[in-house]
């Protein structure tokens, strides 16, 4: 059984009291999307409330793309599914709310009790089946169907999260370190940056009753890029699994996409497998003993209380006619007041309300000069900078953007020889007029996989399958190594979260075309830039060169491209 404490989290300092008007009752977990708290509609119905992460909230095209999979969420009404009851994608933070379902995810039942028994995954492949074919109708691919998205209520398994992946990959954010998605729960096709359909939810669909029935991951644990590895090059090992359930996974795990099957063909299977239990309404049973019982969900937040200690107050400017009655106080309704009392009330009243207004006048006089004077020195400074610029010299407003540049990357990045704040990018005068232009827009790649055979286009973003690309990965001179004929590259040291305006000074006057790769790991930094001026952005995802011969690297790509492109 799960304990209700290890399910409802108390609250901690960082985390909001409400959102959007809906008060949080717990802390339910937390992803790569953001956190979970527990909260209720205003009828009292609980809800599992969705906060996007801070970072990716601040991503413009994080924030279409939200919308656009809540649109097409909003649409999934299925039995198997968490149905969707509100969201707001422009919101600080975005958020959404789903049905909560009471239940533990499959991820903690396998924890608890072991594997699965083969009637109970066959009821849950043929639940999640089914909700696929809701997600999937309404224009929407999972694309991260794993053990912990599915919970496993009393009557059956829930498919949560359903269309948000989507949102979260190919952002400026993803291709800096975000990884969304599971490596031991991926489709080829997912792993190699290929095209992701329904096809490849049916392929996490077999991968999830595997690990329903064996109790671990079919492809095994250990690294990231051992576990890719073993996906995109090696037949699942299905001896492991019980006979019933072997043909059934095995059609699920087909390497090419065409050839698995369709989510009305896995409940078809397993109604024939379930034979008249499928009929006589079995699958309750066996939901009730898998799932344990149902903890007992804590009650909405109460309102916040009154403070009785503070000053109740009555508008400024009253309404002419009868005076309202005062509100009643902490003790009781205040009694009827004399004549006397209501002058002397009378006279507070003008008091403060004259003070105050002299206090908001002193206010105003305050911040008008202020501004003024801000006004004025932003002039005098903006003279210095134009003064300056025509002398080739920076200026106050320069010399500051270059130094917090500096402080950003640390006095390592600083110092960088080609990469420091002195070295001007190609084709800019001394002042760095290159600097001061808008950013260009960012283009995300994810997910792109460099082989000894195949290579990839800064100016397109596509992943080639022949040498032409201007980065490929290289592993013939005894040690691997990004190359290019026609970009350069730099590593970038230091905190993660390199910008535009990093990978511009860290590529400006390198000429080194090959890039040692015995430093860089997974969230590793790499700058790169073409000879059109585009510059790009590599995030090591995996690299795995122990064997040269089959190594290669994942990694995630951003690019900004020059006004000429």
């Amino acid at each position: 059984m799960t304990h209700p404490a290890e399910v409802f989290q108390p609250l901690q300092d960082d985390d909001p009291r409400t959102v959007a008007g809906h008060r949080l009752v717990a802390r339910l977990g937390a992803g790569g999307m953001g956190r979970v708290y527990l909260s209720h509609t205003p009828g009292g119905r609980p809800v599992a409330l969705k906060v996007v992460r801070s970072e990716l909230a601040d991503d413009p095209t994080f924030r279409r793309r939200f919308g656009r999979e809540i649109r097409a969420a909003r649409t999934v009404k299925g039995a198997y599914t968490a149905e969707l009851i509100d969201a707001d994608p422009d919101g600080t933070p975005p958020w959404l709310a789903t049905v909560y379902v009471p239940g533990p995810s499959l991820t903690e039942a396998v924890a608890r009790r072991g594997p699965l028994p083969v009637p109970a995954v066959l009821w849950l492949m043929a639940g999640v089946a089914e909700a696929l074919q809701d997600i999937h109708g309404a224009g929407i691919v999972h694309r991260d169907l794993k053990p912990s998205n599915v919970l496993l209520a009393a009557d059956g398994p829930r498919v949560i999260d359903f269309g948000i992946a989507l949102a979260a990959d190919a952002t400026a954010h993803t291709a800096t370190g975000a990884v969304i998605g599971t490596p031991q729960f991926m489709a080829p096709e997912q792993a190699t940056g290929g095209e992701v359909t329904a096809a490849t939810d049916v392929f996490a669909l077999g991968q999830t009753a595997a690990f329903a029935a064996l109790g671990e991951p079919l492809y095994g644990e250990g690294s990231s890029a051992g576990v890719l590895y073993r996906i995109v090059h090696s037949e699942p090992d299905l001896s492991r699994l019980p006979e019933r359930l072997r043909p059934l996974i095995a059609r699920c795990l087909a390497a090419e996409p065409e050839e698995r099957g369709t989510p009305a063909e896995v409940v078809a299977w397993c109604r024939r497998e379930l034979g008249r239990d499928a009929d006589a309404g079995a699958g309750p049973a066996v939901w009730r003993e898998v799932a344990g019982p149902e903890v007992t969900v804590p009650p909405p937040a109460p309102e916040p209380s009154p403070d009785p200690t503070a000053v109740r107050t009555r508008p400024l400017l009253a309404p002419r006619g009868p005076a309202a009655p005062w509100p009643a106080g902490p003790q009781g309704p205040s009694v009827p007041q004399g004549p006397d009392e209501r002058r002397t009330r009378g006279r507070r009243f003008a008091l403060g309300a004259a003070a105050a207004l002299a206090a908001v006048g002193l206010l105003l006089v305050a911040a008008w000069t202020l501004m003024d004077a801000t006004d004025r020195n932003g002039d005098r400074d903006r003279d210095r900078d134009t003064a300056a610029s025509a002398s080739g010299t920076p200026g106050p407003a320069e010399r500051s953007a270059a130094s917090g540049e500096a402080a950003s990357r640390g006095e390592a990045g600083a110092s960088q020889g080609p990469g420091s704040a002195s070295s001007a990018a190609p084709g800019t005068g001394a002042g760095g007029a290159a600097g001061a232009s808008a950013t260009p827009r960012a283009h995300a790649y994810p997910t792109l996989m460099l082989t000894g055979e195949n290579s990839a286009s800064t100016r397109s973003g596509n992943q080639r399958e022949d040498r032409e690309g201007d980065i490929r990965f290289d592993c013939s001179r005894g040690s691997c190594a990004l190359e290019s004929d026609t970009s350069v590259f730099n590593m970038v040291f230091g905190d993660p979260g390199a910008t535009y305006e990093t990978c511009r000074m860290l590529t400006s006057g390198v000429d080194s075309h090959r890039l040692p790769l015995a430093a860089a790991a997974a969230g590793s930094e790499i700058c790169v830039k073409n000879r059109q001026g585009d510059i790009a952005l590599l995030v090591v995802q995996v690299k795995s060169t122990a064997m040269p011969d089959i190594g290669f690297l994942t990694a995630d790509m951003t690019v900004w491209r020059a006004e000429s492109g």
